[in-house]
C-alpha cells in the first residue's frame, strides 16, 4: 500500500510541475500584457503573477484555480490610476482593498457563489474561450499591436476585437510568426490526436515554445521578412543588479490614508475582485476532472491576502484567473502545487533568465492560447446548453456575447441580470401549482401556493383566483409556504370573505399559519362522507380512479392534508371503492390511485386472485359497506404470474420447488388463465416471455372478475341490481399508467373501451 500511495503521489507531482510549466509559459506574457494595458509599469504585472503563485496559491483551499492580474479589472485599474493621480496611491487602495477581502471571507462572504446560475458559469467558459480564440489570431500571425492579455472588446487603441483581425488581413502578417504560430497550431492539434503522445509526461506547450525558439534563431539568420524582433517577442524588464532588481519594486503611498477616493477605489477593487474570483472559481471547479470543491470564503481570504502583498510590493490586484487555471486543468494539473511551481518559475524568470525568456515568440504562445480556447468553447457545449432548453440556453448565450462584446464584468453582470429575469419570469408565471380532482359534488381546484410568495405573485394568484367559476371549490393550500406577502395573504383573505361568496365559490384555506392571521377554514369536504357515497356511481367512482391515476403518472399528485382526513374519518368510515389487488411493493393502491384516507378499502393478496377470506372482504365491502366499485388490479412483470407460469409449464407443485406449502392455492387459482404454453418457457428471449407473462395476467384479472360474481352471491346480486360493477384493471409496473376493462372513457384517454363485465353471464 505505501509502495503504491508513493508511487501515485510522485505521478501526481510530476503532473503538477508539467502543469505548473505550462501555466508559467502562458502567464508570461499575459502578466506583461495585462500591465501594459492597464496603463501601470510593465514589473507591476510580473510581481502579480509571482504573488498569485508563492502567496495565494499556499493560502488558497482550491487545487487547480491559479492566480495574478485579471483582464478583467484592466479598465478599472486604469481608471483608479488615473483618478487618484499616482500609481502609489493606487497601491494604497490595492492594499486596503485587499484586506476588505480578508474580512468579506471571515464573514463567510463566499457563501454568494451559490447563487451564481450554472448557466452563467458555463457562458463565462465559453466566453473566454472565444476571447481567446479571437484575440489570440493576431498575435499567430504576427499582428501584435494588441497586447497579451488584452480581453476588452473595445481596446485602448481604439479598436477592437475583430478590427484588429481585419487589420491583421489586409496586410499586418509576419511571416516568420505566422510560419510558427500556425506549425505551432498544427503541432498542439496532432499531438491531442495521438493518444500515446497526449498521455506521455513531455508536455506539447513546452515542445511548442522550443521549437518556436529553435525556428526564431533560424529564421535570424535568413533576416528581412523572416526576421523576428522584439515586438514580437516576450519582453521581461531585465535588472542589471540585484540592488535594480530590488529598485523595480514600489511602496505604497501612506500619505493617501485619509483620501476619500483610495476607500471607494479599494471597495470597488474589493468587490469586482471577489466577485470575479468567485465566478472563476465556480467555472474552474467545473472543469476539474477530480469534481472536487473549493471553499470560496478561504479563496476570498487568499485573494485578500495576495492584495495585501501586491499593495505593499508594486504589484496589480490579483484574482483567481480562468485562462490560467483551464490551461492548468488542461495541462494536468492535479494540486495547488502547480500554481505555486508556476509563481516560482516566474521568480526565476525575473530575476536570473529575463535574457532567455525573451526569446520565446509570441506567436508560439499564442497558439496555445488559441487551441486552449477550442476546448473551452466546444461545439459540444453549446450544443448541449441548446439542448436543455431556453431557460438555461438564452442566459448562457447571452452571457457568451455580452462577455465577447463588452469585457468580462460587465459581460458576467449581464448574463447575470439575465438569469435573474428568467427566474423571476418562472416564478411569475408559476407562483402556484394547480391540479384540478375530480369529486363526487364537483371537481376540486387544488391552489397549492410555492415555497416563497412574493407580492410579484401577487398579479398571477389573482388572475387565477379571478377564473374560477360559479359553483367552483378551490383548495387554497399553503402547507408548503415559507414566506408569504402580506399582499396576497390580504389578497386570499378578501377573495374568501367578500369574493367567493358573492360569486358562489366555495373555498378551504389549508397550510396557513398563525403568523399569518388568517387560519385554516373548510367550507366543503374533500373526503368522502356517507352522504357522498350514497349519491355516487359506479362510473363516477371511475372516473376519479382514472383521474387519481393520470396525476400519479403525470408528476401532479396532489398535496393532501392526511392529518386532517385522518381526524374527520376517526369516527367511521365510507370508502368508494374496493380494490383487490396483488401484494407487489411496485403497486401501492392508494398512491398509484392518488387517492386520500378513507376513500377505499385495499385488499391485497399475491397474483390478485379470490379466495375465501379475500372474497370475504370484497362482501363486506359491497354488502355491509356499501362500496360503489370492485376493482381487480393486476400488473405486468408480476412475480405471482411467473412462478405460476414456470410451475404449470414444468408440471412440478409449489411445495416441492420453493417449500412454501399454502403457495400452491394461489397457483391453482392463476392456472386456468395459462393457455398455449410454450414447450419450452427457456426457448423464449426475455421479451417474449415478459409479453406472455402479461398476457397471463391480463387473463388472470379477467378470471378473478368472473370468479368473484360466479362464487358471491351478495356482490352478484348487487351487480344484477345495477348498486355495484366489477371490473379489472392492469397497472403497467414500466410507465404508472392503468388500463382499465369493461369501462367505457368519459373523457380523452388512450384506454379502448370494453365490454362491462358486470354485464357479462358467468
Amino acid at each position: 500500500m505505501s509502495s503504491d500511495s508513493t508511487s501515485s503521489s510522485g505521478s501526481t507531482l510530476v503532473r503538477d510541475l508539467i502543469s505548473g510549466l505550462v501555466v508559467f509559459l502562458v502567464a508570461l506574457p499575459l502578466c506583461l500584457g495585462i500591465a501594459l494595458a492597464s496603463g501601470a509599469n510593465l514589473f507591476s504585472g510580473l510581481l502579480s503573477g509571482i504573488v498569485g503563485g508563492l502567496v495565494v496559491a499556499v493560502i488558497s483551499g482550491s487545487h487547480t484555480s491559479v492566480s495574478g492580474p485579471a483582464a478583467g479589472l484592466t479598465a478599472i485599474v486604469a481608471a483608479q490610476i488615473a483618478g487618484l493621480g499616482s500609481f502609489e496611491a493606487f497601491l494604497l487602495a490595492v492594499l486596503i482593498g485587499g484586506l476588505i477581502q480578508i474580512g468579506f471571507g471571515i464573514a463567510k462572504g463566499g457563501a454568494l457563489s451559490a447563487f451564481f446560475p450554472s448557466s452563467v458559469i458555463r457562458g463565462l467558459l465559453a466566453a473566454i474561450g472565444v476571447i481567446l480564440i479571437l484575440k489570440q489570431i493576431p498575435h499567430v500571425f504576427g499582428h501584435d499591436a494588441d497586447p497579451e492579455g488584452e480581453m476588452s472588446f473595445i481596446q485602448p487603441d481604439s479598436e477592437n476585437t475583430f478590427t484588429e483581425i481585419l487589420l491583421m488581413i489586409a496586410g499586418d502578417i509576419h511571416i516568420g510568426a505566422m510560419i510558427i504560430g500556425v506549425t505551432s497550431i498544427l503541432f498542439l492539434a496532432i499531438w491531442d490526436r495521438v493518444p500515446r503522445l497526449k498521455k506521455s509526461l513531455v508536455p506539447a506547450p513546452l515542445l511548442v515554445v522550443l521549437l518556436g525558439v529553435a525556428m526564431s534563431v533560424l529564421f535570424s539568420r535568413f533576416g528581412g521578412k523572416w526576421f523576428i524582433g522584439e515586438s514580437h517577442l516576450v519582453q521581461i524588464p531585465i535588472a542589471g543588479s540585484v540592488s535594480e532588481f530590488i529598485g523595480f519594486l514600489t511602496l505604497p503611498d501612506f500619505s493617501q490614508i485619509f483620501n476619500p477616493k483610495v476607500y471607494i477605489g479599494a471597495i470597488t477593487i474589493a468587490v469586482v475582485a471577489s466577485l470575479e474570483t468567485l465566478l472563476n472559481l465556480e467555472a474552474v471547479d467545473k472543469l476539474d476532472t477530480e469534481k472536487r470543491t473549493s471553499p470560496p470564503s478561504r479563496e476570498l481570504i487568499a485573494q485578500g491576502c495576495g492584495n495585501v502583498v501586491c499593495g505593499m510590493i508594486g504589484g496589480l490586484p490579483v484574482t483567481s484567473v480562468i485562462v490560467r487555471s483551464s490551461v492548468n486543468v488542461n495541462s494536468g494539473g492535479k494540486t495547488k502545487f502547480a500554481a505555486i511551481f508556476h509563481g516560482i518559475l516566474l521568480l526565476l524568470s525575473v530575476a536570473i533568465l529575463p535574457k532567455y525568456m525573451n526569446m520565446i515568440p509570441l506567436s508560439a504562445l499564442a497558439a496555445i492560447l488559441l487551441v486552449t480556447g477550442f476546448k473551452l468553447a466546444s461545439p459540444a457545449l453549446f450544443k448541449q446548453m441548446w439542448k436543455e432548453g431556453r431557460y438555461q440556453f438564452v442566459p448562457f448565450i447571452v452571457t457568451v456575447l455580452a462577455i465577447v462584446f463588452t469585457d468580462l464584468l460587465i459581460g458576467i453582470l449581464i448574463g447575470l441580470g439575465v438569469a435573474v429575469l428568467f427566474i423571476l419570469n418562472s416564478n411569475l408565471r408559476r407562483p402556484v401549482r394547480r391540479v384540478v380532482e375530480t369529486h363526487l359534488e364537483g371537481d376540486i381546484t387544488h391552489i397549492e401556493l410555492a415555497n416563497q410568495v412574493s407580492f410579484l405573485n401577487r398579479a398571477a394568484i389573482e388572475r387565477i383566483l379571478d377564473e374560477a367559476k360559479p359553483g367552483t371549490r378551490l383548495m387554497i393550500d399553503a402547507s408548503g409556504s415559507d414566506y408569504i406577502d402580506p399582499d396576497v395573504l390580504s389578497l386570499v383573505r378578501d377573495y374568501k370573505n367578500n369574493t367567493a361568496p358573492a360569486r358562489d365559490v366555495k373555498v378551504n384555506l389549508v397550510g396557513f399559519r398563525s403568523k399569518y392571521q388568517l387560519s385554516d377554514d373548510v367550507q366543503f369536504a374533500d373526503y368522502t362522507t356517507r352522504e357522498l357515497q350514497d349519491k355516487a356511481t359506479a362510473d363516477q367512482v371511475i372516473d376519479i380512479l382514472r383521474e387519481g391515476n393520470r396525476r400519479f403518472v403525470n408528476g401532479t399528485r396532489l398535496n393532501r392534508d392526511l392529518g386532517r382526513q385522518v381526524n374527520a374519518t376517526a369516527m367511521g368510515q365510507n370508502p368508494l371503492a374496493a380494490i383487490l389487488s396483488c401484494i407487489d411493493s411496485r403497486v401501492p393502491t392508494e398512491l398509484v390511485f392518488d387517492l386520500g384516507v378513507g376513500d377505499i378499502f385495499s385488499v391485497r393478496v399475491a397474483g390478485n386472485v379470490v379466495g375465501t377470506k379475500s372474497l370475504g372482504s370484497l362482501e363486506f365491502a359491497v354488502g355491509v359497506a356499501g362500496v360503489k366499485l370492485v376493482v381487480v388490479l393486476g400488473h405486468t412483470r408480476c412475480g405471482a404470474v411467473t412462478s405460476s407460469v414456470k410451475l404449470v409449464a414444468g408440471k412440478q407443485d409449489a411445495m416441492s420447488v420453493t417449500g412454501c406449502e399454502h403457495l400452491q392455492a394461489i397457483v391453482d387459482e392463476i392456472a386456468p388463465s395459462i393457455k398455449d404454453v410454450p414447450h419450452s418457457l427457456d426457448s423464449l428471449g426475455k421479451d417474449e416471455l415478459d409479453t406472455y407473462v402479461d398476457n397471463v395476467a391480463r387473463a388472470n384479472v379477467l378470471h378473478t372478475v368472473g370468479e368473484i360474481i360466479r362464487r358471491s352471491q351478495v356482490i352478484r346480486n348487487a351487480v344484477d341490481e345495477g348498486r355495484v360493477k366489477v371490473i379489472g384493471a392492469l397497472y403497467d409496473v414500466k410507465t404508472g399508467k392503468t388500463e382499465f376493462f369493461g369501462v367505457s372513457p368519459t373523457g380523452p384517454s388512450d384506454e379502448p373501451a370494453h365490454k362491462s363485465f358486470a354485464d357479462s353471464p358467468h
